[in-house]
């Protein structure tokens, strides 16, 4: 009497939609599809929030505030030869003027600012190691004697800002991505459902031919499994493109920070995944929202 689960074709009575012919691979496909975007936008954000601090946080910034330009240069010369004097130290650059004006370009026009606004002296650090607060401190007495006016702040405070809010985007896109395999398994459930209640009366009649609960579960775990996996590679493929033209965009915009955000091997291996791990996810779903049913209808 088990013969008639084995029988290649019986799960589609079950559930008689074919391939692509029914809205569950289709649902599943935009699901993925959305997953893999989300999945991806947090796995970009991850690895440029780790570049850029792994980048910065070796990194300091000494400014030079002094409205005499002759006393400004000559401070500023004294403090990288200081500098340079120092175990902390591994590379001092003294900006020169012209660098400094097209930092601030963007914010205050291209017109010649030194004789109308006293532009600070700056210079870059990179330290042979992360420094530590006291180390910091003691930094700024070293230069003291030197440059009175000198601020020493690490690089990584002027960009925190922006790391809190890209971290903030990091953790809503991992949440949608919570969300969307929320509403994958219910739309497993209701597709599940739906094919229970369609063939109500032939799997009475299957369970009084001996048909357990469970060999009855694997039919639509099996068909479910298919239709997760077929609309997960569909997604999968749609949301590849995507990532793919986006990250061309990106790449053309030639913006370090905006460079950073990219996917490495890890991270295209967990997006390739998703497909996979929807479709464990529809088997499951299915299968404790068969047997569940079974029990109250049976």
């Amino acid at each position: 009497m088990f013969k008639f689960f084995a029988i290649p074709g019986h799960d589609r009575r079950l559930i008689p939609e074919g391939r692509l012919s029914g809205p569950m691979p289709w649902v599943i496909a935009i699901m993925i599809f959305l997953t893999v975007l989300a999945a991806a936008a947090g796995l970009a954000m991850t690895r440029a929030i780790g570049d850029v601090s792994d980048e910065l946080s070796s990194r300091a910034t000494v400014q030079i505030i002094e409205a005499n330009p002759e006393v400004r240069s000559r401070q500023a010369a004294a403090a990288a030869e200081r500098l340079r004097a120092l175990p902390l130290i591994e590379e001092v650059r003294v900006l020169p003027p012209e660098e400094i004006q097209a930092l601030i370009e963007p914010w205050l026009g291209t017109q010649d600012l030194a004789d109308d606004i006293p532009l600070p002296a700056l210079i870059d650090l990179k330290l042979v190691r992360v420094a530590t607060e006291a180390e910091y401190e003691s930094l700024r007495g070293a230069l003291q004697p030197v440059a009175p006016g000198a601020r020493v702040e690490p690089s990584s405070g002027y960009i925190a800002p922006v790391i809190a809010l890209v971290r903030s985007l990091q953790w809503i896109a991992f949440g949608l991505v919570c969300l969307l395999a929320l509403a994958t398994g219910a739309a497993v459930i209701i597709s599940a459902r739906s094919a229970l209640n369609t063939h109500t009366e032939t799997i009475a009649v299957v369970h009084l031919l001996g048909g357990t609960d469970q060999q009855i579960s694997r039919l639509f775990q099996r068909r479910i499994a298919l239709d997760a996996l077929l609309g997960g590679l569909i997604g999968l493929v749609g949301g590849t493109a995507i990532i793919w033209l986006i990250s061309i965009q990106l790449t053309a915009l030639g913006s370090g920070l905006v460079e950073s955000v990219g996917l490495d091997w890890w991270s295209w291996l967990i997006i390739a995944a998703i497909p996979i791990l929807g479709m464990f996810l529809a088997m499951v779903t299915a299968k404790l929202t068969v047997i569940g049913a079974l029990k109250k209808i049976l």
